[in-house]
């Protein structure tokens, strides 16, 4: 059966192949509209549902697929991806000298049958960090396409002081759980 990644972001398609399996990748189209009051696992659950149910209505034949969606959460508030310089700044400013939140939602199944979801969380605590540390990391380009305006896996990881948890999961996909979970679907891994 072959193996769909519901997701338009290089770090999980690069977890991904971490695993050495071949899938194909198709971009879901969901409207990412927090809805009012919404907590952040509840928006982190819906996301990859409706991902998950996107690509899925595209895929013609019986399919393994997995969807995510990752969020930074400090305190209720979840920070998206900064859409400009000041508000990378203010992003990273927030989190300088505080623990945060990453949480995952993975949804996986047939594509033709029940799926099933889970949601990971890792503790993410910063170093403080300066005013000119966080416009020269803006001008790198890294935070500009990130929840929460950082990338661990580049250079970023130097303000980060330490995590609890999955490290896979704040890149965007816990490999554990998610091995585990395609090997439940019949999707061999080192075999």
């Amino acid at each position: 059966m072959q193996l769909i990644l519901g997701s338009s972001s290089p770090r999980r398609s690069a977890l991904l192949a971490q695993l050495g399996l071949r899938f194909n990748i198709l971009s879901p189209d969901v409207d990412e509209t927090l809805a009012p009051g919404e907590l952040p696992a509840d928006y982190v659950s819906r996301m990859s549902n409706d991902k998950y149910a996107a690509v899925a209505a595209t895929v013609p034949e019986p399919s393994i697929l997995v969807a995510a969606d990752t969020v930074v959460v400090l305190g209720d508030q979840i920070l998206g991806k900064p859409t400009d310089s000041e508000q990378g700044c203010r992003m990273l400013s927030q989190l300088s000298a505080n623990a945060h939140r990453v949480l995952t939602s993975v949804t996986i199944g047939p594509t033709d049958g029940e799926n099933e979801q889970f949601v990971i969380e890792t503790i993410v605590r910063f170093r403080t960090l300066t005013t000119h540390e966080c416009k020269a990391y803006w001008h790198t380009g890294e935070p500009q396409d990130k929840a929460g305006g950082y990338g661990i896996q580049g250079v970023g990881a130097m303000f980060i002081y330490s995590i609890e948890g999955s490290y896979t999961n704040v890149v965007g996909l816990p490999l554990t759980e998610t091995a585990q979970k395609l090997q439940s679907f019949g999707i061999s891994i080192l075999e």
